[in-house]
C-alpha cells in the first residue's frame, strides 16, 4: 500500500490527513552546493513537499548511459530533501516541457535515421521501448528513495500535460505499467491544463488527475471536479510567474495578486504545487524554446518571478505566501531567511583573446552540409566551410533554413546573419574572387520544448546554393563547446595578432593581447579577477554582443544584448578565494575589454501579468 493515499476529498499520508503544500525546485537548475540552502528555505516558507522534473536528455545523454553526477545527482538531492523533513513529488516524464531543451526528450531519439518518422509521446514501440530502456537505468538508483522504502518520494507523475498534446490512452497505460513493473508503488498522478479537453485526453482511470493553472481558482477547481467527481483537488502547477524569451519582455506577477489566489486555493481545501518556488538557471545549453507562429528561444535565467529569486533570496512572494500558508497550516517559527551576501563590485579586464576558429577539430566531409543531429551533437555550434566558385554579387539560399542562427563570412569578412525566428533562408553576398572561402557558424539556440515541433533538427537544414548553383564539398566541424578552452595552454602572445582573421585552416591557437577593440570575428576572451570571500554575484557585459560565459570552467550560459536579461547569475560555489578565471565566447565584435561583477541582477523591466 502506498504511503500517500486518497479519500473522497483529500489525501492520507500513512493513514493521517495530509495536505500537499509543495513548491517546484528543479535540482538540475541549481548548483548542487546550494541544494541544502534552497530546500531549507522551502521548509521555512511553510512547504512540506518539493516537486522536481527529471530531464531524460541529460540523464541519458547517449543510449544506454546514465549520468547521476554533479547537477544530475538526483539521489543526493532526494537525500537532502529527506534530511530537511520534506516530501517529494517526482515528475520523471518522459516528457517534462519545463522550458527545457527539447522538453527533456533526447535529441538522439529523432536523430537516428531509423526513427525518422518516430511518433514521440505515443505508443509507437520505438518510443516506448526507448522509454523503458531509460527507466531500466533510472529507477533502480531511485527506488531506495521511494516512500515504500522509507524515502521522501510520496507520488510520481505520469507524463506531463499530455492532454495538450495527444489522446493515446494506450501510451499512458504503458507508462503506468512500466513504472509499476519496475517497483514504483507510490501514488501515480497526471497533470493537465483545466481548459478545453485537456483533462479528458490526458487522464487515465485509476490514476489521480490534477490540474494546472495560475488564476480563476474557483472555475478551474470546478473543471477538475467535473473531470474527476471523487478524490482530492490539487493544482499541480500553480503558476505564480512566467518565463522570458530573448527579445521579449521580462514577465512578472504582482505578489499580492498571486497570494490572493493561493489563499483561494487553500481555502477551497485543495493541495498545491507552486510553480515555481525557486526557478534557478538554465546553465550551459539547457534552455528550451517555443515555436507557435515563430521560433522563440528561452533566456538563460529561469527566475520565473518566483518566491525565491534566481540567486536564492526571498522575494516579495516569499513573504506574502508565507503569511497565506500560516493561515492554513503550521509554519516554522524561525525568522524568514535574509538575502545572501553578494560579492563586492569587481571589474574584470579581459586581457587575452583567441579566435574561435583556431580551435576547429577534424572536419566531417560531406557533399551537402550535415545537420547537427546527423553529426551527433545535442547542443552548441556547428561550423561549415566550402568555397564559392563565381566572383561578384549573388544570392546565397539555405534550403530549409537554419537552426537556429547562422553567421555568414566570405573570405573572413562578415556578410550577414540568418535567424530561424525570422524564417531567413536567403542572404545577398559579394564574392571577391573565384574560390573565396564561405564560412557559416550556426548556433543552436535551444530545442523546442512544447508542441509538435519537438525533435526538429539543428545546424544547416538542407543544401545551399549560390545564384541557383549548388555548393558541394563541405567541411562540417561539430563545436559542442561544453567547456571553454584551457587557458593554461595558451601564451600571452602568439603568431595571430589581435584583430586579424582566423578564417583560414587552423594553426596553433594562442590567446593574444586584447588591449584594443577586436574585429567582428568570433573569439574567446580571457581575464582573471581576485576574490577574498566567495559570494553570489552577477556578470554584467556592457559593450559585448552575444555569446557564452564560463567562470572557473563552470558554464554560466548564454548572454545576448537583445535582452531582456542583462546579467548572468554566478553562484557563490563557482568562485574560490584567490585568482578566478573568466572566459567569454563573443560571437560578434565588441568595443569592450572588460566585464563587471555586480551585486544586483538585471533581468529587464518587469511586465506584470
Amino acid at each position: 500500500m502506498p504511503a500517500l493515499t486518497t479519500t473522497s476529498n483529500g489525501f492520507l499520508l500513512h493513514g493521517e490527513p495530509f495536505r500537499i503544500l509543495s513548491g517546484a525546485l528543479h535540482y538540475f537548475r541549481v548548483h548542487p552546493d546550494q541544494w541544502t540552502d534552497r530546500l531549507r528555505k522551502a521548509r521555512l516558507m511553510g512547504l512540506n513537499t518539493v516537486e522536481t522534473y527529471v530531464p531524460w536528455n541529460l540523464h541519458e545523454p547517449e543510449p544506454g548511459t546514465l549520468d547521476l553526477d554533479g547537477l544530475l545527482d538526483l539521489p543526493r538531492f532526494l537525500r537532502l530533501a529527506a534530511d530537511e523533513g520534506l516530501h517529494v513529488l517526482l515528475r520523471p516524464g518522459p516528457f517534462i516541457c519545463g522550458e527545457w531543451d527539447g522538453g527533456g526528450l533526447p535529441f538522439w531519439l529523432t536523430a537516428d535515421p531509423a526513427n525518422a518518422d518516430i511518433r514521440l509521446r505515443t505508443s509507437d514501440p520505438r518510443f516506448t521501448d526507448a522509454v523503458d530502456r531509460y527507466l531500466d537505468l533510472l529507477l533502480p538508483p531511485l527506488l531506495p528513495y521511494m516512500a515504500a522504502a522509507g524515502g521522501p518520494v510520496i507520488a510520481v507523475q505520469l507524463e506531463n500535460e499530455y492532454g495538450a498534446y495527444g489522446d493515446d490512452i494506450a501510451y499512458l497505460k504503458h507508462l503506468e505499467s512500466s513504472l509499476r513493473s519496475r517497483g514504483i508503488e507510490e501514488l501515480l498522478f497526471t497533470c493537465d491544463q483545466a481548459g478545453g479537453d485537456h483533462l479528458t485526453h490526458g487522464t487515465l482511470p485509476g490514476v489521480l488527475a490534477t490540474a494546472t493553472f495560475g488564476s480563476r481558482v474557483e472555475h478551474n477547481l470546478a473543471r477538475l471536479r467535473e473531470a474527476q467527481p471523487d478524490g482530492p483537488l490539487m493544482c499541480s502547477e500553480f503558476w505564480i510567474g512566467w518565463f522570458d524569451h530573448w527579445g521579449g519582455p521580462h514577465h512578472g506577477r504582482d505578489a499580492a495578486d498571486a497570494a490572493a489566489d493561493l489563499d483561494r486555493l487553500l481555502s477551497a481545501g485543495a493541495s498545491v504545487n507552486i510553480y515555481m518556488f525557486h526557478g534557478g538557471t538554465n546553465f550551459g545549453y539547457t534552455n528550451g524554446a517555443n515555436h507557435h507562429h515563430a521560433y522563440v528561444p528561452t533566456i538563460t535565467s529561469y527566475d520565473y518571478d518566483a518566491p525565491l529569486t534566481e540567486s536564492g533570496d526571498p522575494g516579495p512572494k516569499y513573504h506574502a505566501f508565507r503569511e497565506v500558508i500560516a493561515r492554513h497550516a503550521p509554519v516554522p517559527s524561525d525568522p524568514a531567511p535574509a538575502p545572501a551576501p553578494k560579492l563586492p563590485e569587481t571589474t574584470v579586464e579581459l586581457t587575452r583573446s583567441t579566435p574561435l576558429l583556431s580551435h576547429l577539430g577534424t572536419p566531417v566531409r560531406s557533399t551537402d552540409p550535415l545537420t547537427a543531429d546527423e553529426l551527433g551533437q545535442r547542443a552548441g555550434y556547428v561550423h561549415y566551410r566550402t568555397t564559392l566558385p563565381t566572383p561578384g554579387a549573388g544570392l546565397l539560399h539555405f534550403t530549409g533554413g537554419v537552426g537556429d542562427r547562422a553567421q555568414v563570412f566570405v573570405d573572413g569578412a562578415p556578410s550577414g546573419v540568418l535567424e530561424r525566428e525570422r524564417y531567413d533562408e536567403t542572404l545577398p553576398v559579394h564574392v571577391p574572387r573565384p574560390g573565396a572561402v564561405l564560412d557559416v557558424l550556426v548556433e543552436n539556440m535551444g530545442r523546442v520544448n512544447y508542441g509538435p515541433r519537438i525533435g526538429v533538427p539543428k545546424g544547416l537544414l538542407g543544401p545551399v546554393t549560390f545564384d541557383g548553383t549548388p555548393l558541394h564539398g563541405w567541411d562540417c566541424h561539430p563545436l559542442p563547446l561544453d567547456e571553454a578552452p584551457d587557458t593554461t595552454a595558451f601564451t600571452p602572445a602568439g603568431t595571430t595578432a589581435a584583430g586579424t582573421t582566423a578564417f583560414t585552416p587552423a594553426g596553433t591557437p594562442a590567446f593574444t593581447p586584447a588591449g584594443t577593440p577586436t574585429s567582428a570575428e568570433p573569439a574567446f576572451h580571457h581575464g582573471t579577477f581576485e576574490v577574498t570571500t566567495p559570494a553570489d554575484t552577477f556578470l554584467s557585459l556592457p559593450g559585448w554582443t552575444k555569446g557564452q560565459a564560463w567562470i572557473n570552467g563552470f558554464h554560466l550560459g548564454r548572454y545576448w544584448n537583445r535582452g531582456p536579461q542583462r546579467t548572468l547569475y554566478v553562484p557563490a560555489p563557482v568562485l574560490h578565494p584567490g585568482t578566478n578565471d573568466l572566459v567569454l565566447l563573443e560571437l560578434h565584435g565588441t568595443t569592450a575589454t572588460r566585464a563587471h561583477l555586480t551585486d544586483t541582477p538585471d533581468l529587464g523591466s518587469p511586465e506584470h501579468s
